[in-house]
Order: structure tokens, then sequence, then C-alpha cells
């Protein structure tokens, strides 16, 4: 039987042109600054994001966590969107790692109102309060289902971080997703952060890694704090040469990943019973409801699963569903056609 996996764009695997340059890539040790190959990633990946230095990490949640604690004194606030990645999907590192204190936002569609963020912010000198540390913001948005926060929202929000001193995290981990949909370079997106990560694993294919991208001495400080989290890797340089053809090859074409969501999304919402929020498709990432059903959503990701298809229950009514490389036109063909069958 086929299996069609739409759970994650974690689940890409290189590519046959990734294989062949991780098997060539030059390599040295990265812990003394001396694997080429990463040295190449982490100067390409400054000059894409418009940052000044750049820094190659094994995880985005470790770039993230990263940022958290280049950025910040420990007992401070971060404020970001009530359903971020690094507030409910990082395992709690925000306050286990940095010491820190999330001051979430609730928002429409994942893009917070800038004046609620303004309103959040704590600054007074009234020793009982803790202050605003940093503002993150996630670009695409995961769990509002892949939408773009456009870059006059960005702006915003930057500017009300400059004009209290407070600087500005991006978890861009479908970065690149946003730019496409908006028909934009990165740098329209990524001059409204203080740092940036990335992912590299997701759509753009590569087999591990992502990159951490601000200031020098920002980066300076990471690449140390790296060190200390176990991140630090030696010949890593056979996993950045995977990076390099990221970022030259593989972005554009995730606008085929945004077309066929689309049209899942398209045939999935004339299934009786199966809503759909089509604001919020604009990327590779579609949440239906199924609350309408006769089945709740871990009954039907479990009949859709006989069928072949993965899917992910993200709520007792919500499944999602992520394209990727390793999606094709065919694969969106049959799942339309089987949970016709099913529903």
């Amino acid at each position: 039987m086929r299996t069609i996996d739409f759970r994650s764009d974690t689940l890409t695997k290189p590519t046959e042109e990734m294989r062949k340059a991780m098997y060539n890539a030059e390599v040295g040790d990265d812990v003394y600054g001396e694997d080429p190959t990463i040295n190449k990633l982490e100067k390409l990946a400054s000059e894409i994001v418009g940052k000044e230095s750049a820094l190659f990490v094994p995880t985005g949640t470790m770039g993230n966590q990263l940022a958290l604690l280049c950025h910040t004194d420990r007992g401070q606030e971060v404020i970001l969107e009530d359903w971020a990645h690094i507030y409910r999907y990082e395992v709690g590192g925000l306050s286990f790692l940095a010491g820190l204190q999330a001051r979430p936002i609730k928002s429409e569609n994942g893009i917070m109102n800038p004046e609620d963020v303004r309103n959040a912010i704590v600054k007074d000198d009234d020793i009982h309060h803790s202050q605003t540390g940093l503002i993150c913001m996630e670009n695409t948005h995961n769990m509002a289902g892949g939408v773009v926060v456009p870059p006059s929202r960005m702006k915003e929000i930057f500017d009300i971080a400059k004009e209290n001193n407070i600087p500005v995290h991006l978890d861009g981990a479908r970065v690149f997703n946003a730019a496409v949909a908006l028909g934009v370079d990165v740098k329209e997106l990524t001059q409204y952060t203080d740092s940036l990560m990335f992912c590299l694993s997701k759509g753009l294919c590569s087999p591990v890694g992502s990159i951490l991208a601000g200031e020098k001495k920002f980066i300076d400080k990471a690449r140390r704090l790296r060190k200390m989290l176990g991140g630090g890797m030696r010949q890593g340089g056979i996993l950045a040469a995977a990076g390099i053809i990221s970022l030259t090859n593989m972005v554009e074409r995730l606008s085929e990943d945004h077309t066929r969501i689309k049209e899942l999304a398209e045939g999935l919402n004339k299934i009786k019973g199966v809503k759909i929020n089509d604001e919020t498709v604009q990327t590779n990432i579609l949440m239906i409801n199924v609350e309408d059903t006769p089945y709740s959503s871990n009954e039907l990701v479990d009949k859709m699963k006989e069928e072949g298809i993965l899917a992910s229950s993200i709520t007792n009514d919500i499944i999602r569903f992520v394209t990727h490389y390793y999606i094709t036109d065919e694969d969106i063909e049959y799942t339309i056609e089987k949970l016709n069958q099913i529903i």
C-alpha cells in the first residue's frame, strides 16, 4: 500500500543532489571554526536573511532557546503569541533553561495585535514586576495553520519594541514559506527582527539543522552557549552541505507545496461535515475541523491510516495536513477521494 505522509514537513528526506554533496563535503572541526562547509553555509545564510552573522545549530528549538538565553536576563518576561511554538512546543525550555516567564497574547489567526503587544510591555521600576526582556514573533504561524504575518504587521510590532528598547526574535522555522507566499525577498520580513531562527530540515529538505542569525556580538555569544547546550558539532560539514543546497535550490519550489495544500483544501471543503477557515490556507499547512463528521479527529486519523494516509490529530476536532517535497498531485487527488469515501 502506498503511504502519503502529511504529518509534517520535517519528514522530508535529503534529495539526491544533497546526498552527493554530503558525500563529497569538505569538513573540519566546527568547534574550532575549521569546517569550511559550515563556514560557507553560515556566511550564505547571513547574507540571504540580511544579518551580520549566523550560526548553524542542530535544531530549531535549540536556535530559539539560544536566542532566549542571549537576549534576556533570568526572571524577565517574554511577550509572544498564545500558541507560539516557543511557548507551547519546546518542552518548557523558556522557563527551564532561560529562567523566563511567558506573557502570552491571544490573537486572530496567529497574528498579534500591536496594541496588545504595547499594553503587555512591563518596564516600570516596581520591584514586584517581571520586566519585559524580549518580544517573539512566529512567521509562518504553525498552529494558526501556516498563516503569514505580513511585513507591515511585523514592522508595527518591531517599532513598538524599539520604542521600548526591547529586542525582537523571530521564530522563522518556515519564514521562506512566508516570503514565497508573499512574493517578496525574505529580507522584507527579517529586517524587522534583531535575531531569527529558520529551519533547513522542513520544506527545504535538509536532513538536519537550522540557522540562528543576528548581529555578530549576539552570534558570538550564541556560539558559546551552543557548546554549553551540547550543540557543538565536529565534522558537521556533511550536514551543512545539504543546507547550502536547501538555500540555493529549494526555496522557490515551496510554491508547489502551497498550491497543493490549496487544492487539498478545496477538495476537502466539499465533504459534508468538514470545515475549513479559508483565510488561513496560505502556505503549506491545512487545519480541518471534523466536529460535524461522524468521527473525532483521532478516529478519522486512524481511518485514514488504514488507507495509507498519515496526518496529525491536533485537538479532538482538528486534523493538520502539511505538504512538502514528497507530496505529489496524485497524492492530493487520492487523499480527497479516500476522505470522501470514509466520511
